[in-house]
């Protein structure tokens, strides 16, 4: 909504629209998103369709309502203890998910996660308990975790999916091709705890739609802008050497990576970010939903799995967000010390964190 080519709120429904008329048929908004002006935004666009017609899917975590905003670090979630009490959390997720409901035009969410979890939301039994009355009240018939917003959160993810992974649906990752680390390090707990996984980022900042071209120009506020400098150039040069497997297949660059992700067994749903770009070369927003509609049924061999993630490779290029070896001191909302749990879930999983979860600052070339 604020990154790219500004576009109106009513050529944003008209894409939703457009979505559904090409055969997508999820839809996902979290309440956070413009203080509810995104629910708003997609219930208007739903509005009239055959509420079976379609799945939707909701986030709730960050308290806007009563939280004050800190500037770009955004609102506090609802587990912050200056907002409340455990024994309150249960009426906190009951009111925002009516409310964010309500602005839908729905009754219910075929999907409600926890958006963004700290770390009380990956490890609290007052937490799920207050997300699973949400189901039994019939608000929701899923449930899933959402983490974010930067990338990280592995031991956190893995000890929640062990932790309650019986209440547990879905969950969300980032994960594309030229971000296969630390994504992928969560994928056999997923597969184990039964939990469907959905990934985000699959353009990997917008390089995988072909219209963000080395010496691209991003908005002031626009948060690819947090990157590393030069993280287009890299990108694009590993881009290019992927494209003769997309070329076998007759695939565009952005059907590659969706099938790379959905060729991993607990796979089963992606979410590139749609943005209309700056500039006349620029794809339009209504051609980028096209292409992800048009994504065939095809799954990748092994070789070209293991030639891709070859390419992409990039391991330890990030300092990573959640339970980090390296953080130390008080726990920031996105970024906390390891604790005997965490340590102890690394071991389960054969994760050495030292190794494994380190940002070793390579260069991406």
């Amino acid at each position: 909504m604020h990154f790219g080519e500004p576009l109106g709120e009513e050529r944003f429904i008209a894409a939703i629209r457009h979505a559904y008329e090409r055969g997508i048929r999820t839809f996902m908004t979290a309440d956070v998103y413009g203080n509810g002006a995104a629910d708003e935004m997609l219930g208007r666009a739903l509005a009239g369709l055959p509420r079976a017609s379609y799945a939707l899917v909701g986030m709730i975590g960050h308290d806007f309502y009563s939280g004050q905003r800190d500037g770009s670090k955004g609102y506090p979630r609802f587990t912050h203890p200056q907002l409340r009490a455990a024994g309150d959390y249960a009426s906190y997720v009951r009111m925002a998910t009516e409310k964010s409901l309500a602005r839908c035009g729905a009754d219910h969410f075929d999907c409600l996660m926890l958006h963004n979890p700290d770390s009380i939301g990956y490890t609290s039994d007052a937490v799920w308990q207050a997300m699973d009355k949400l189901r039994e009240a019939k608000l929701t018939d899923r449930l899933g975790v959402a983490p974010g917003p930067a990338n990280g959160f592995t031991l956190d993810l893995i000890l929640n999916f062990e932790r309650f992974g019986a209440l547990l649906d879905w969950a969300m990752i980032i994960l594309n091709p030229l971000e296969p680390w630390p994504g992928s390090l969560g994928l056999p707990a997923a597969e184990k705890h039964d939990v469907k996984l959905m990934t985000r980022v699959v353009d990997y900042g917008g390089l995988f739609h072909d219209d963000v071209k080395p010496g691209h120009q991003f908005g002031e506020r626009d948060h690819r802008t947090f990157r590393p400098a030069g993280w287009v150039e890299a990108g694009s040069k590993k881009l290019d050497a992927m494209r003769s497997v997309a070329e076998r297949h007759g695939l565009t660059m952005l059907q590659l990576s969706c099938l790379w992700n959905l060729s991993h067994a607990p796979i089963r749903s992606v979410i590139p970010t749609m943005i209309q770009e700056v500039g006349a070369d620029a794809k339009s927003i209504e051609a980028k939903i096209d292409d992800l509609a048009a994504l065939p049924e095809l799954r990748l061999s092994a070789d070209e799995m293991a030639e891709l993630r070859r390419i992409g490779e990039n391991t330890g290029c990030m300092v990573l967000k959640g339970g980090n070896p390296e953080h130390t001191g008080e726990p920031l909302p996105d970024r906390w010390s390891l604790t005997h749990d965490l340590t102890l879930t690394a071991q389960r999983w054969h994760i050495d964190p030292a190794t494994a979860l380190a940002c070793t600052h390579a260069k991406v070339a």
